[in-house]
């Protein structure tokens, strides 16, 4: 059974100075959680802070034992690594911080510890805290300094402007500007900052502003005008080494996005906030109300300092960016706006379906091979991604690997709404998109049963067997039919189709940011066997191909080995792609002959592809639209006002979300 709370009373007869570290932590975090109290009502927590204020004022005798428990306190426990620390990762490494975070969400804390920040996580564990340390009144805070730390290193009048509250402090900021200096001079960082910053040389200067602002404070007082100038001067120069470091973001706009340096810029520029914390809590004349303001700040950090979703966020938030420009670029492509490249869609959709239907051969023949489970995913994603290459190579397209790069290109269009006839023009762009789509589908679709069918009367007429067999035959309609689980699989086959296009835009900013394409055209090696003409050209083939290779690749070998792996799991996974599926499908009607028409299951068949199209575009397009809108920012956007511009639309001009003008 939990144990319950000890009343305020006990507490104060419970506090004793000479009790072992881990008994005067433990009895801390009872006193914290008194005042906490249910951790639902923030003024109740401020009143019960009065109560234990009233109470403490009654008993004179206990404030000499309180001061001698805070010194104690004080003099073992390490206060700086709360106060420079905590909050930041342990190393300067993205996946470390991953890794680190994963480890405070598993294992348990120990009160039994010298690490105040490590007890900070014990003391005010959760969003509550932030909250009741704010709304804490100045009057409030006022007593706490008189009737709980007068005397303490915390008292105005003693060590919180010139003891060892200051030298904590003061260490606390030693810590902190080294880490700075150590950011600034990584060579990752220092490499990717403009000309510019590097000639002002920020970095260099701060540890001599700081020794400055130091001096001053352990020699006037830190409200001393010497160290109020030194102060000023010191907040200048880390506001120099904050722009010089925002320098780097526009490097890696144009030279490829790398999480880990994002990830280090977001800690310099936390660490330059928290010495502007350290240094208000050093110059104020309130320093309990200032470290009251801080302690609130750090409770918050250490609710982030727990979420790994919070970490990928601000880490990858700039890649997202990039990824959705690049996708937004492509599909712009894919959007058709007139006739002629309606009927351009309309051909390179059906060269697509054709090289399907070969696919959907080749997946059969695949099949007939009798391969274990990982090589038969294996040799199927290989087929997948082949296929997919070549109808990128001819400049064909198949219709469900649209929506991820046009959602993205859509997204774009809503950062401008506020501009005149935006919303119209919006529609327009949706109109426009869904006709693509529907040309896309048709264009698939409308090649790849003929030619399925074609390959399997070749079959017939040359005497070999047919692409499936009888039992294969009904097997395949059983499987698409829109009574079993079809509808799932072809939800997640839309998640694959969106996950290609984060691979495709996180391997294209690989590629640049690690200046694949300059060492295929420049490095000896290459020059060597390829000669230089020849190497520049496979630099610059790859360079405007990759994305597109990537993209293909993975798909084919996601659809090929995840239901593989799936199987592994006993999950029974498996992925609906409309195209694919229309052709095995086929494949299976071709080998049935015309009695498949009298057969329910495969009308129930044809139900199911009706409903894996729409799905794969749907979720493919949601997901992309989604992270779109993210990386651009987008937000307060007039959404009802949108909605109904496009059911206007659909009112006065149905016709115009198919066929094009």
């Amino acid at each position: 059974m939990p144990t319950k709370t000890p009343d305020l009373p006990q507490l104060l007869d419970s506090l004793n100075p000479r009790a072992s570290l881990v008994q005067r932590h433990l009895w801390l975090i009872d006193l914290l959680d008194w005042v906490r109290g249910h951790g639902d009502d923030v003024q109740a927590t401020v009143a019960r802070v009065r109560l234990l204020l009233d109470a403490v004022q009654l008993r004179p005798e206990w404030q000499a034992q309180w001061r001698l428990w805070w010194a104690t306190f004080i003099g073992s426990v390490d206060a700086t690594v709360l106060l420079a620390d905590h909050g930041f990762a342990p190393r300067t490494a993205f996946f470390s911080e991953f890794g680190h975070r994963l480890r405070k969400k598993c294992l348990p804390l120990t009160p039994e510890t010298t690490d105040l920040a490590e007890l900070f996580e014990l003391l005010l564990p959760s969003p509550f805290d932030m909250q009741w340390l704010r709304a804490l009144d100045t009057a409030t805070l006022a007593r706490v300094q008189e009737l709980l730390f007068a005397g303490t290193d915390l008292d105005t009048q003693t060590a919180a402007t010139t003891g060892s509250g200051q030298t904590i402090l003061l260490d606390a900021l030693t810590f902190s500007v080294g880490q700075i200096n150590a950011t600034g001079f990584a060579s990752e960082i220092r490499q990717r900052m403009s000309d510019p910053a590097q000639q002002e040389r920020p970095f260099h200067d701060l540890p001599a502003h700081f020794a400055d602002y130091r001096a001053a404070v352990e020699q006037q007082g830190p409200r001393s005008p010497a160290a109020l100038a030194a102060a000023a001067a010191l907040r200048q120069q880390l506001d120099a080494c904050r722009q010089a470091a925002l320098t780097v973001y526009a490097h890696l706009e144009e030279h490829g996005i790398s999480v880990g340096i994002v990830f280090r810029l977001h800690q310099l520029r936390e660490r330059a906030l928290r010495i502007r914390d350290l240094m208000d809590c050093l110059q104020s004349e309130t320093p309990v109300a200032a470290l009251t303001r801080l302690m609130a700040k750090l409770v918050a950090v250490s609710q982030e300092g727990r979420s790994i979703r919070a970490l990928i966020a601000s880490s990858s938030h700039l890649i997202s960016a990039k990824v959705a420009e690049r996708s937004a670029e492509s599909g712009e492509h894919y959007i058709t706006r007139n006739a002629a490249e309606y009927r351009d869609m309309l051909r390179a959709a059906g060269g697509g379906g054709l090289v399907l239907a070969f696919t959907t051969w080749a997946k059969f023949g695949v099949y007939a091979l009798g391969l274990s489970a990982f090589w038969g995913g294996f040799a199927a994603g290989l087929n997948y991604a082949l296929s997919f290459v070549i109808v990128m190579l001819l400049h064909w397209t198949v219709a469900t690997k649209q929506p991820a790069v046009t959602a993205p290109a859509m997204a774009a269009k809503l950062k401008d709404m506020d501009a005149p006839d935006s919303v119209e023009n919006f529609v327009d762009e949706v109109a426009h998109l869904l006709r693509s789509q529907m040309a896309a589908i048709l264009g698939n679709l409308g090649v790849v049963i003929p030619g399925v069918l074609l390959i399997c009367a070749a079959l017939h007429f040359s005497g070999r067997p047919p692409m499936v067999t009888p039992e294969q035959a009904l097997h395949v309609l059983h499987d698409q039919s829109l009574l079993g689980p079809t509808v799932l699989f072809a939800a997640f086959t839309g998640v694959l189709l969106f996950a290609s296009s984060i691979v495709a835009g996180w391997f294209e900013n690989w590629f640049v940011l690690h200046r694949i394409d300059s060492a295929l055209t420049f490095n000896p090696r290459f020059t060597r066997v390829l000669g230089p003409l020849r190497a520049r050209r496979w630099g610059q083939w790859l360079r405007h191909h990759i994305s597109g290779l990537a993209a293909n690749i993975s798909l084919g070998m996601m659809l090929g080995l995840i239901p593989a792996f799936a199987g592994f799991f006993g999950l029974g996974l498996e992925v609906r792609h409309v195209t694919l599926s229309t052709g095995q499908v086929s494949a299976a009607a071709a080998t049935l002959g015309l009695q498949v028409l009298h057969l329910p299951d495969f009308w129930w068949a044809v139900a199911g592809l009706c409903a894996i199209g729409p799905l794969n575009l749907a979720v493919s397009f949601y997901l992309a639209f989604r992270v779109a809108l993210r990386a651009h920012n987008v937000s307060g956007v007039e959404r009802e006002r949108i909605h109904q511009a496009i059911w206007s639309r659909l009112r006065r001009a149905p016709a115009s979300f198919l066929l094009p003008r």
